[in-house]
């Protein structure tokens, strides 16, 4: 019982300070939720690639991946199925950094990024999104490498930073877990749950869940 006057507490805390998007449940668990099998993962055999509108394709392994310039980010999580979760601490590379570092170059027609993950799963945003602060390609989790259902080695994760309310934020979907691959695209294209008819923009504050 008082486990739930707790989070009946600090979710009322929440939607008074704004940080609640409508519709949607404080949860302190972290949920799972995807489609299909945990993949295995062989670092020997693993890589990341970044392919289409780029000067040049680049390839790493886990070993170089591993080497590259982390960030730390402090953001809440929304998930289309209604749960929120807050203050959630993630790891990992920036895809600014490698720009920035001229690991990737991008071409002026670049406009979205298309998002590659085992199985043949993508997750679609706008550039500036996959740009922002508030986009990272995770490899740990509250202090810790990322479990296998939450994704590992890596994901793409995107959520809410509080004293951010200039950057735009999707649905949690909009990060792929597994993460394999980026394709910088001058095009959009549907990712995976965007063609079984969720919202292609998915934010959270205009409760974008399913395409109309």
């Amino acid at each position: 019982m008082d486990s739930i006057f707790r989070r009946k507490t600090e979710e009322e805390q929440m939607k008074a300070a704004g940080r609640m998007p409508p519709g949607q449940f404080l949860t302190q668990k972290f949920p799972v939720l995807h489609y299909g099998a945990v993949p295995g993962f062989d670092p020997v055999n693993w890589d990341f690639c970044v392919w289409g509108e780029v000067e040049q394709t680049l390839r790493l392994t886990w070993a170089e991946f591993s080497q590259l310039p982390r960030t730390t980010l402090i953001m809440d999580i929304h998930c289309v199925t209604r749960w929120s979760k807050f203050d959630t601490l993630w790891e990992g590379v920036s895809i600014r950094t490698l720009i920035e570092n001229r690991l990737i170059r991008l071409k002026p027609q670049a406009r979205f990024v298309i998002q590659h993950a085992e199985y043949g799963f993508s997750a679609n945003l706008p550039i500036e999104i996959a740009l922002a602060d508030n986009f990272l390609l995770a490899t740990h989790y509250d202090g810790a490498p990322l479990t296998p259902d939450h994704g590992y080695p890596l994901r793409g994760v995107v959520g809410a930073i509080p004293q951010r309310p200039d950057l735009k934020t999707p649905y949690f979907w909009k990060g792929a877990k597994w993460l394999r691959g980026l394709e910088f695209s001058a095009v959009d294209r549907l990712g995976f749950w965007e063609e079984a008819g969720y919202h292609n923009e998915a934010d959270i504050w205009k409760e974008q869940r399913i395409a109309e």
